[in-house]
């Protein structure tokens, strides 16, 4: 009961974390400038900027049937942890924006973060001559809040769910279900607000936000695979044992031409020791035949698997 208890607190206060991430990045950057990689806060910036309804109070709206799939579908863990986030992004974005921190005193000069444009007043962090970095911006702490979440098997709700769905039931990377899922909305927002610009930037911020998203949900992909066909399969076992401390694997393999029995060394590292691994086969067997490929992930001692799981463990 206690490693369940503490499992559960870690997971609820990461998804605090990466609901702070993610509200920053809409209320700073993204809202201001009408740029919507996709979601339903992309949605919401419609109804804030056409009626004033705070972005917030709309994703809690827009969120209510697709609770109810995320509960049906990835079971009730997931759907309970999907409503506490989407709670927390929804009023941390609320609370974020920079007129409620002037507001409530945390920002003492609201000017500086006052701009016009076309004649309409925004208040965002960067002005309008680097809008850019405000896209780039904003899109980097989307992907970091929205992995940090997927991480701790949370979710802000919204698109997220039938992204986690999809993760889930084919394998795909949050990335690419997230890629998927938020195109038909960047095209909505873009019609809406009549801009093409917008669905270009919806665009270029999709694709940098699906990347960190990957990065910080399953972490870089670091390791490598080897094979190894050599007649000193012996020698370099135990250099790589020696040098590496890695384990390896003796596949049983018949050479395709002489038709004689060789064993095959298959070994996993990760990419900073390739290099020496390369320099332990050639100065043992220069002429030994070395294949190096990706590994997606890798599950064992010495290493820490990228396998994302979103549906709770059965006990």
């Amino acid at each position: 009961m206690k490693n369940i208890l503490k499992r559960n607190v870690i997971q609820y206060l990461g998804i605090v974390v990466g609901s702070v991430f993610f509200a920053m990045s809409y209320s700073w950057f993204l809202i201001p400038y009408k740029i919507a990689p996709g979601g339903i806060g992309g949605l919401a910036q419609i109804f804030f900027h056409f009626f004033g309804l705070p972005v917030g109070v709309s994703m809690i709206v827009m969120n209510i049937p697709l609770f109810i799939l995320s509960f049906l579908v990835l079971g009730k863990g997931f759907g309970i942890r999907s409503f506490y986030g989407m709670l927390i992004v929804s009023v941390v974005t609320d609370l974020f924006s920079l007129t409620n921190l002037h507001k409530f005193g945390f920002i003492d000069d609201l000017a500086k973060y006052t701009h016009v444009i076309n004649g309409e007043t925004i208040y965002a962090m960067l002005g309008p001559e680097d809008i850019y970095l405000s896209a780039i911006a904003g899109s980097v702490l989307l992907g970091l809040g929205l992995g940090i979440i997927f991480r701790f098997k949370g979710s802000t709700g919204g698109t997220d769910i039938p992204v986690a769905i999809i993760r889930e039931k084919s394998g795909v990377s949050i990335g690419t279900g997230y890629w998927v899922v938020e195109t038909f909305i960047i095209l909505i927002v873009g019609l809406v607000f009549r801009d093409l610009k917008l669905i270009i930037w919806g665009y270029v911020n999709l694709f940098i936000t699906s990347k960190i998203t990957d990065i910080a949900s399953e972490g870089l992909p670091y390791t490598k695979g080897v094979y190894i066909v050599s007649e000193y399969s012996a020698d370099i076992r135990a250099e790589i044992y020696n040098h590496l401390n890695r384990g390896v694997t003796f596949l049983k393999a018949e050479g395709g031409y002489s038709g004689k029995p060789v064993d095959v060394i298959f070994c996993v590292v990760n990419r900073r020791q390739v290099s020496v691994m390369r320099d332990i086969v050639k100065d043992i067997d220069p002429k030994a035949f070395m294949v190096v490929s990706d590994v997606n992930d890798v599950m064992g001692y010495g290493f820490k698997s990228r396998k994302l799981e979103l549906r709770d463990q059965k006990k």
